[in-house]
């Protein structure tokens, strides 16, 4: 089954205005579907560590005429790495970030830092990996260990979302 960003985004509640972070945005998957709901008004954070994405990814939204798109260098992974605003940010996109980072709970604090009261996270990550595809076995996170990352920081679970054979995802609230 393949993921596609705007059913699981349609679970956020994204409503024109609004302010989205999509942390380790990488091709922009999340982040132009995200900008797409917003219907020009609003800001979608398009957010990544390696430039060139954000180059590529920059060009992609000109070309597509998605002006609440805003590439941002930034480091997920570190307390105020984003460069946003404390309680800026109305919802949260982290979509297989997770196994990639050395230090999951900071990701987590960043996300927990920008989000506002009674903002929203959407978590997709990685279940399962073969051979073919996906992260190292080693680098998973499990989505009850995930949930219970984003616990530590003030999120509530809200509910599971179907991702396929070998994803899992979910959303959680900022209380």
């Amino acid at each position: 089954m393949f993921i596609h960003p705007r059913s699981h985004l349609s679970h956020l509640g994204i409503q024109s205005g609004q302010q989205i972070a999509d942390f380790g945005t990488g091709s922009g998957f999340y982040a132009f579907a995200a900008a797409e709901m917003l219907h020009g008004q609003g800001k979608v954070f398009a957010i990544d560590i390696q430039k060139d994405l954000l180059d590529r990814l920059k060009n992609e939204a000109v070309r597509r005429g998605l002006d609440t798109v805003s590439v941002v260098w930034g480091d997920v992974e570190q307390l105020g790495g984003t460069h946003l605003r404390d309680t800026s940010i109305d919802r949260v996109i982290i979509s297989d970030v997770l196994s990639q980072a050395e230090d999951q709970g900071k990701v987590a604090a960043e996300a927990a830092r920008i989000v506002k009261s009674n903002g929203k996270l959407l978590v997709v990550d990685w279940s399962d990996s073969s051979d073919l595809s996906g992260p190292d076995r080693s680098h998973l996170i499990s989505a009850e260990n995930a949930q219970v990352l984003f616990e530590a920081v003030g999120f509530a679970f809200e509910k599971k979302l179907p991702a396929g054979g070998h994803h899992y995802s979910f959303i959680m609230h900022k209380n």
